[in-house]
């Protein structure tokens, strides 16, 4: 059986598109160069290589997931390195164990379009399945010194709608006002006003409420973002 790191990167390099590439690296402001290839083939790529290639035990796919992640020369590399993190094959893994993993994933990939794909459905479905464990681990993160820490906490209930545990929402707000540190950062700014403008969703009175308590430490944009859908 080929291995599925070398397999995905061939076939990545194999679909190349370098009249595309320079492109999505000046639209990501990425320092790490693009293949080229666009998201579509990408997913197609991912499916075929570890459809077919399973990994067995935890050790050997999490080291996978690192080597293809920590190796990458060209983001659709890491892009697949999320894509096995994530596949079905390995859904036992996904548990407050993989959340060491995952943080290595955001301090280095330091960059929204991977740390919220980690956060919402990664971390998401972690905190999801064993709450009780996961939570306290968040609240951590939510203080956390690393400013993509932060936003992950502040985003991994984006897909939890009424599961939404809103006494850790509003902790991991909270800790990331615009007084807090990498309170007036942007990319924080952003995740809290995002946070609240989905929970809003289901629960628009509490997204009021919070606004309204909040109202002195809330950003312009945080304030927008999350009562963006609200009358």
């Amino acid at each position: 059986m080929p291995d599925p790191v070398r397999e995905v990167r061939r076939r990545i390099a194999a679909a190349a598109d370098p009249s595309r590439a320079p492109r999505m690296q000046t639209y990501m402001k990425s320092s790490m160069p693009f293949r080229g290839v666009s998201s579509v083939p990408l997913r197609a790529i991912c499916r075929d290589v570890f459809g077919g290639h399973r990994i067995e035990g935890r050790d050997a796919w999490e080291a996978a997931v690192r080597r293809l992640w920590d190796g990458a020369e060209f983001r659709e590399e890491r892009y697949a390195a999320l894509a096995l993190a994530g596949h079905r094959y390995y859904v036992a893994h996904q548990d407050p164990t993989t959340l060491d993993l995952y943080r290595h994933l955001v301090v280095t990939g330091a960059w929204w379009d991977y740390v919220d794909a980690i956060a919402s459905h990664r971390v998401g479905d972690v905190l999801r399945a064993d709450p009780e464990e996961v939570a306290p681990v968040l609240r951590a993160w939510a203080r956390d010194e690393d400013l993509w820490v932060r936003r992950t906490a502040v985003l991994a209930q984006l897909g939890s709608k009424a599961g939404t545990d809103t006494d850790l929402l509003g902790f991991t707000l909270e800790h990331n006002l615009e007084d807090s540190p990498h309170g007036t950062e942007f990319f924080i700014r952003k995740a809290v006003g995002w946070a609240l403008r989905e929970h809003a969703k289901t629960d628009p009175d509490w997204v009021r409420s919070f606004v309204a308590a909040h109202d002195a430490r809330l950003s312009g944009l945080t304030r927008r973002e999350a009562l963006k859908h609200l009358d």
